[in-house]
């Protein structure tokens, strides 16, 4: 059912053939897969949409996997976009929503481009894979690092992967990785190094759309330590127009980063198209701890395009945010999720975002994974 065509390098635009096995473009840059997309197939799937399971793979049409034998799957996907109607009214916003990425599998969106890129693994014979990971991207791939939270480890372990634990940030586990890969024979499945997460993360915006009724909201703000879920979501509107469902208008694009790492702020201030790598990140959010990324161009062209900013938080109000929406929406979500909140309101304040605008944060993750935030915020209660 897949409308695959071929894939294309992000930055210098060659075009590689659709069932092979590709890392990155010779170039350096990531490589995106693209569909043959009409208004005509655009209908053909929103018919067959109500017919079809809640979960991501209702939207085989715009992935890459080919085959039904080669789809690996927990059920990951379609989860609750939630009404706020507490927290909003408290904020003055009518439209306030939640997409609450808890509920995957693994309690996180990374199993959205798990799920996608080990169904290609399958699908191109590929037997052994890996990732550099600060928690829930390993925890994601072993279901389907020093500074990792215990749960994560656990997870992987129980889940039947190797475990190697690397000193420094994710740049240091990903360096490691591609020095062993030559000898171990490893598929390297990082952020972007590969075709096929993206892929996944972009059914985000997919459901976003489904959920309001086949629109899109004015702004999403979005947790952004690699980028994937962003950039997918950008992508997938793009082929929103192509399949005739949305016309020119797109959302704003917020991108929220720690003030402990902020090489996409830092390069948005100076309207750069490329970020610097951050020198010795420190945040408690460990999706956050990314001191540079790969698809910093594509993060920065959704940013620039959607006339979205990028901005940062401090960890202690990544915290207070946590609380907040544990106290008015019952939802304990990760201190990325509160990042989003925290943003929210600074955009608020500076007049940014205003009450009748339909907003999106994205918490992309349980907070239950994060038991040493938990345990801080419980002592800070007096528990």
């Amino acid at each position: 059912m897949s409308l695959i065509s071929h894939l294309e390098c992000a930055r210098c635009g060659n075009q590689f053939d659709a069932g092979k096995v590709y890392n990155l473009c010779p170039c350096g840059s990531p490589l995106l897969v693209r569909y043959r997309l009409s208004h005509e197939a655009g209908n053909e799937l929103r018919e067959r949409l109500p017919l079809r399971a809640p979960n991501l793979w209702r939207y085989r049409e715009v992935l890459p996997v080919t085959k039904d034998s080669s789809i690996v799957s927990l059920g990951e996907g379609f989860t609750p976009l939630l009404h706020a109607e507490r927290l909003g009214t408290r904020l003055g916003l009518a439209n306030l929503y939640l997409k609450n990425e808890a509920v995957n599998p693994t309690g996180s969106f990374k199993d959205r481009g798990m799920a996608v890129a080990v169904s290609m693994a399958r699908e191109l014979g590929i037997a052994k894979i890996a990732v550099p990971s600060a928690g829930n991207a390993a925890g994601a791939l072993a279901a389907y690092a020093e500074d990792t939270p215990l749960a994560n480890r656990l997870e992987c372990s129980l889940a039947g992967a190797e475990v190697v634990l690397i000193k420094g940030s994710i740049k240091d586990c990903g360096r490691a990785l591609r020095e062993r890969t030559p000898t171990e024979g490893f598929f390297d499945v990082s952020t972007l190094r590969e075709p096929y997460r993206v892929e996944g993360k972009k059914t985000m915006a997919y459901e976003v759309y489904e959920q309001l009724g086949e629109r899109l909201p004015d702004a999403m703000i979005y947790p952004a330590g690699g980028g994937t879920g962003l950039i997918g979501m950008w992508k997938a509107f793009g082929e929103m127009a192509e399949l005739g469902w949305v016309d020119e208008r797109r959302p704003r694009m917020f991108a929220v980063q720690s003030t402990g790492c902020v090489p996409m702020v830092r390069a948005f201030a100076r309207h750069a198209e490329e970020a610097e790598e951050w020198r010795d990140p420190v945040t408690i959010a460990s999706g956050l701890r990314v001191p540079s990324a790969i698809g910093d161009f594509l993060i920065l062209r959704a940013l620039y395009q959607s006339h979205g900013t990028a901005l940062a938080v401090e960890d202690a109000t990544m915290l207070e945010a946590v609380r907040e929406l544990a106290e008015t929406e019952g939802l304990i979500t990760s201190p990325e999720g509160g990042a989003t909140l925290a943003a929210l309101k600074r955009l608020i304040a500076d007049g940014t975002l205003k009450g009748p605008e339909t907003i999106v944060l994205f918490l992309t993750a349980t907070g239950y994974k994060y038991l040493e935030v938990l345990k801080t915020l419980a002592k800070e209660e007096g528990h």
